[in-house]
C-alpha cells in the first residue's frame, strides 16, 4: 500500500446530480421535480405541519390536559421518612440536607404514608390532616 494509491470506499463519495442538463442525464426536462404543483416551482418551502390550507392535524387535535408551573416547585415527604430523621426539628433546609427534597423546592407537604414514633417539631411545612394527626398524637407539633 502507498500514499499514492489510498482512494476512498466504494459509496464513500457520492457524485453531486447535474439536473436540467438534457434528456441523456436522466433529471432533464422536469429536473427531478415532478410535473407542476407547490413543489416544482420556486421558492418551495412550507412551514412544518401545513397541509395545503386544510386545518392542520396539530390544531385539529383537541387541547388535553393542564401542566401546573408550581408541579416542579412543590413536592412531598412521607412521614416514615421523617421518622427516619435523626433531627427532631424538622425544616425545608434539614430535609435539603438529607436529599429528600431537590433544591428547587419550595414548598413540601408531608403525607401520612407509613408511621412515625417520636416527637419532632415541624415548621414551615405543609402537612395533611392525616399527617397532622399522626405528628401530635406522637407527642410532636407542626407550625
Amino acid at each position: 500500500m502507498r500514499l499514492n494509491t489510498l482512494k476512498p470506499g466504494k459509496g464513500a463519495r457520492k457524485e453531486r446530480r447535474r439536473v436540467a442538463r438534457g434528456i441523456g442525464s436522466g433529471l432533464g426536462k422536469t429536473a427531478g421535480r415532478g410535473h407542476k404543483g407547490q413543489h416544482a416551482r420556486a421558492g418551495n418551502t412550507h412551514t412544518v405541519g401545513f397541509e395545503g390550507g386544510q386545518m392542520p392535524l396539530q390544531r385539529r387535535l383537541p387541547k388535553v390536559g393542564f401542566r401546573s408551573k408550581k408541579q416542579a416547585e412543590s413536592q412531598q415527604v412521607f412521614l416514615y421518612q421523617i421518622a427516619g430523621l435523626k433531627k427532631d426539628a424538622i425544616d425545608l433546609t434539614v430535609l435539603r440536607e438529607a436529599k429528600l427534597v431537590d433544591g428547587r423546592a419550595k414548598r413540601v407537604k408531608i403525607v401520612k404514608k407509613g408511621e412515625i414514633g417520636r416527637a419532632v417539631k415541624v415548621s414551615g411545612i405543609l402537612a395533611t390532616a392525616g399527617a397532622k394527626a399522626a405528628i401530635e398524637a406522637a407527642g410532636g407539633s407542626v407550625e
